[in-house]
């Protein structure tokens, strides 16, 4: 870490000011940091600095050369062994010390603005209160992603202005991490607008904020930590405040596939997106905040008017039965078709074979470049947001924490919230809809199946939306999972072309890859810091 601490508030404030958002427009500022921080638009525009942060965490490698897809699909190029992708590396790795670097620029941009925030007391205290919510959240949620990623990390809460005397910071406890995470997010619940107030999911909100501490609180109640029930109860305190908030009204959108054409079309839907990352432009605008959403992680494609995609992923055998016929889901999530190299926009070949052998040859397909409304259509650059947190999560979440805060007794509740995502998956939330309660789970569903039944819908619902490997995770099931996969493979094995893939999930079955190994240049320049077990 000590490399990163060397970056002065110059070139901190540089970093700051030469970012940008989709929500918000300014013009940059040549201001020395002694003069600044006295305006609202200085204000907005450090803020504008952190959020930039999410776009370079989650644009591109965090789709699909990080491993976080677990059992639901694998990197689809056999000409990569090494990397995280496939569960082959080291501390070394080039990706192990991005994510790291990533979050800290983040938490330092977040700690400079706060530190600053009240130089003006002229600026109204609602602005101050808002941008200072905002930021407490965002350093909390790249602490999240730190403790999931690499377990305790130091914990900084005050700009670094003197790299040399602050260059060995040793690491704090997970725990203590997560205590962290709990009280910015806190903070932040009553400083930020209602999504209403926002009117998108581009920015913080008391939606977003609640969302993610029943998030982190069934983190917490899971492996590592295994708090357990008193975090159970919280996570379903805090799902049960966004579901019960009549001013947000959130609901699921009806349409499984709109939800997914409006991120491609850049359209906002607050109901069911609570945050997403934002990205937008073609690099043929004065834009620069394009991200790969749909190009790393979508289906290949090679046709201009449909849009080029590199396919970085294909899908297991596992995913694809998981899903039962009539959902939805499975069609969109997984491609049943190739693109046409030429032809208009969308131009289709359908895949008829569902062979178990054939199904690792199918693609990821959630994000699907042909409903991109900004033309002309980059080659490898798209506008496309990415979803953080959608209104399925809530429901979810607090289905999972009731069950295990109520002993395992399957609530009414609970199999109510389960019931309406199983509703949606198979058309049955559209106005008119017959025989609504037809794929419901039923009053007698018992601890056990209701428990698996969790778990598959959290994999039906986000699969691609790169949460699969933590929730394994924190079920404490990782390794047996991937086994499955292994089993599966043995069992009916891919297509030749295909069978290199069969390695990763070899790779998976050790304990190591329960958590990422400090990055190697942090353990040589930090003398205070301390290596995980196993790396």
């Amino acid at each position: 870490m000590k490399r990163y601490f060397k970056y002065t508030i110059v070139s901190l404030c540089v970093l700051c000011l030469t970012s940008c958002e989709k929500f918000l427009e300014r013009n940059p500022y040549d201001i020395m940091p002694s003069d600044y921080y006295h305006t609202e638009e200085e204000l907005t525009a450090g803020i504008i600095g952190v959020y930039d942060k999410l776009g370079a965490l989650y644009g591109s490698t965090w789709l699909y050369l990080m491993g976080h897809e677990a059992d639901e699909g694998y990197y689809a190029r056999a000409n990569r062994p090494l990397g995280p992708q496939n569960f082959n590396f080291s501390a070394s790795h080039s990706y192990v010390a991005t994510v790291w670097r990533n979050c800290y620029e983040g938490i330092y941009r977040a700690n400079f603005l706060l530190e600053n925030i009240d130089k003006n007391s002229d600026i109204p205290r609602i602005t101050r209160n808002r941008i200072r919510g905002e930021a407490l959240f965002l350093r909390g949620h790249y602490y999240f992603v730190l403790v999931q990623m690499y377990g305790g990390v130091p914990l900084l809460l005050k700009p670094t202005k003197d790299g040399a005397a602050d260059m060995n910071v040793p690491r704090s406890t997970a725990e203590d991490v997560y205590a962290q995470i709990l009280d910015d997010f806190k903070m932040a619940e009553e400083m930020v607008p209602s999504i209403t107030a926002i009117g998108h999911g581009g920015r913080v909100s008391k939606s977003a904020v609640r969302g993610m501490l029943a998030r982190v609180c069934l983190y917490m109640a899971g492996y590592p930590l295994q708090i357990g029930k008193p975090k159970y109860e919280e996570a379903r305190y805090w799902a049960g405040k966004v579901i019960q908030d009549a001013e947000a009204g959130h609901a699921l959108n009806p349409d499984f596939t709109d939800v997914f054409i409006k991120y491609a079309r850049d359209e906002y839907d607050i109901k069911e997106s609570i945050f997403e990352v934002e990205f937008w432009g073609n690099r043929q605008d004065s834009y620069t905040e394009t991200g790969t959403v749909g190009f790393n992680n979508g289906p290949f494609c090679s046709n201009p008017e449909t849009g080029n995609g590199f396919g970085g992923l294909k899908v297991t055998a596992k995913l694809y039965k998981t899903y039962s016929s009539g959902d939805v889901r499975r069609d969109w999530t997984i491609a049943n078709f190739t693109y046409r190299s030429s032809g208009a926009n969308g131009a289709k070949t359908n895949i008829t074979t569902t062979t178990e052998s054939s199904l690792y040859d199918r693609e990821p397909a959630k994000w699907r470049r042909e409903y991109e409304s900004l033309l002309p259509k980059t080659t490898s650059a798209t506008p496309q947001n990415f979803p953080l947190l959608r209104y399925s999560d809530i429901l979810l979440m607090y289905a999972e924490a009731d069950f295990y805060a109520s002993d395992e007794q399957v609530t009414t509740s609970a199999l109510e919230y389960v019931n309406q995502v199983r509703r949606r998956a198979y058309g049955k939330l559209v106005d008119g809809a017959t025989n609504i309660n037809q794929y419901d789970l039923p009053a007698s569903t018992d601890a056990a199946t209701f428990e698996q039944e969790i778990r598959d819908e959290r994999m039906r619902e986000f699969a691609f939306e790169q949460m699969r490997k933590a929730d394994l995770i924190r079920w404490g099931i990782f390794i047996t999972e991937m086994k499955k996969v292994v089993n599966m493979m043995d069992a009916n094995p891919p297509k030749a072309d295909n069978i290199y893939s069969r390695d990763r999930f070899v790779n998976a079955l050790y304990p190591r890859h329960l958590i990422w190994p400090i990055p190697s240049v942090e353990i040589t320049m930090n003398s205070a810091m301390v290596q995980n077990p196993n790396w």
